[in-house]
């Protein structure tokens, strides 16, 4: 009767959350509630509207899935129809609230660990951000840099942005100074205080669904999301990372990292040298130049590895719009690097230890595997390691890069039936920061590569 009680108050609990939620939601539909209101209301009615769809997902799960069993097919089915509609939901809410809601959306889809559902639609966030008018940007620029007039150190500035984000946008600019060009990135107005406001939300979110729900816990997650967007909202740090990241490479002639201009530098604006070309993923464009995309993947999984392996300073944030492929180049094409505000130096046993992981993948040593797994703290889980980096069973007898065989993924099929969420969170809670950063980096540069048609081995080698 107790545990009964408990129970039915935890559901309660949830109820009444979700029905404040809808209570702000429609009161969030209202025309009164713009832009213009107080970054207090505004924080009000985002974080209404995230407590509303995290816990109606929550509760959504719970109630759909009561009663069937986790072996059928039924209850594989409803579970994917599940993780779309809730993708789809938090999509829905992260476009609406904006911000670093979309740099979370981001953040999520780029982690290989969540269901495909919500790593495919979240997706969408990398190309989803509304530029800022420009009087709001101009005044950020005045109060950052000091002048009354674009025009005294600026030649030209393009009003329209040539890149927007969820923190930021950039502008396409030529100095008074020797007429060169640069990129004017700045940050979106009363987004320290939004940020902090935000992210309250979330811890507070992430808490409640865990201890109303045990076996849903994202604190782990949250954590790190707070720490890599606090570093991101310093300009200077970032522009610091830069100059780390280009020195590591000045002697790679396939990488270019642009110059920063720090007399017209500070924590909301960073101006850098304008470097010309296109997305990485832009396939039309490497077919007309006649760059080879396979060539592409293998410098762009060779470069992140001279990261991890040899600089130990990794760039964690390598979507598709902070890596541009520029026809110039000793091989026909190079990289051009953006973007180092979420960077990570790696513990030096972290990387002994990955390079003693990769090592035993490569020999299929399961022991090894298994000990390093002990090590990182993951115990049982570390039998799916060999699948998420180069796409073997722990038990396969094929070599790097030819994949599985048909009877392994069956067996690994029904292995992976049995696995709940509360393994999955297990999993990420135990895996140390760097880990959990290699791995987001992991699956952003795989993505990548299999967009640009590398095959399976180099796929598999990525980092």
């Amino acid at each position: 009767m107790v545990t009964r009680r408990r129970i039915f108050n935890k559901y309660l609990i949830a109820g009444v959350i979700a029905g404040a939620g809808v209570t702000f939601q429609t009161l969030t539909s209202n025309s009164f509630l713009s832009s213009t209101d107080s970054p207090f209301i505004n924080g009000v009615v985002r974080s209404s509207r995230a407590l509303f769809t995290i816990t109606s997902t929550v509760i959504d799960y719970k109630f759909s899935l009561n009663g069937l069993n986790p072996h059928t097919d039924d209850y594989r089915l409803t579970l994917s129809e599940l993780h779309l509609r809730s993708a789809n939901r938090i999509l829905t809410m992260c476009e609406a609230n904006k911000g670093i809601y979309i740099k979370a959306g981001q953040f999520v889809a780029a982690i290989r660990q969540v269901p495909k559902e919500y790593s495919t639609t979240l997706s969408s966030l990398q190309d989803h951000a509304i530029p800022f008018q420009f009087e709001a940007i101009k005044q950020v620029l005045v109060s950052n840099l000091g002048f009354n007039c674009l025009s005294e150190f600026f030649f030209s500035f393009d009003e329209v942005p040539v890149a927007s984000a969820s923190i930021a946008q950039v502008h396409h600019a030529v100095l008074v100074k020797d007429r060169q060009e640069v990129a004017v990135k700045v940050q979106y107005p009363g987004l320290e205080y939004q940020m902090k406001f935000d992210l309250v939300t979330m811890s507070l979110l992430s808490k409640s669904v865990g201890w109303i729900f045990p076996g849903y816990r994202f604190q782990r997650l949250v954590t790190e999301f707070e720490k890599s967007i606090a570093s991101e909202l310093d300009f200077i740090a970032e522009a610091k990372n830069l100059e780390r990241i280009r020195e590591n490479f000045k002697d790679n002639s396939m990488v270019r990292v642009p110059n920063v201009f720090w007399d017209f530098t500070t924590k909301q604006v960073m101006t850098m040298e304008f470097c010309r070309g296109r997305k990485v993923d832009d396939l039309e464009f490497l077919k007309e130049r006649g760059i080879s995309e396979v060539k592409v993947a293998k410098t762009l999984a060779e470069v992140f590895a001279e990261m991890i392996f040899v600089h130990g300073f990794l760039h964690g944030d390598l979507h598709p719009g902070n890596i541009l492929v520029s026809p110039e180049g000793k091989n026909g094409f190079s990289l051009v690097l953006l973007d180092f505000g979420i960077c990570k130096q790696l513990n030096e046993d972290f990387r002994l230890k990955y390079c003693e992981l990769w090592e035993a993948l490569v020999v299929k040593d399961s022991a090894k595997i298994q000990e390093i797994g002990e090590y990182f703290g993951v115990g049982k889980y570390s039998r799916y390691f060999p699948v998420i980096f180069t796409g073997r069973t722990i038990d396969s007898k094929s070599t790097l890069g030819e994949g599985m065989s048909v009877e392994e993924r069956n067996n690994l099929k029904q292995e992976l039936k049995s696995l709940k969420m509360e393994d999955i969170s297990s999993f990420m809670e135990s895996l140390p920061t760097d880990f959990l950063t290699v791995l987001r980096t992991d699956g952003l540069l795989r993505s990548l590569t299999s967009k640009l048609g590398a095959p399976l081995r180099v796929r598999s080698c990525a980092v």
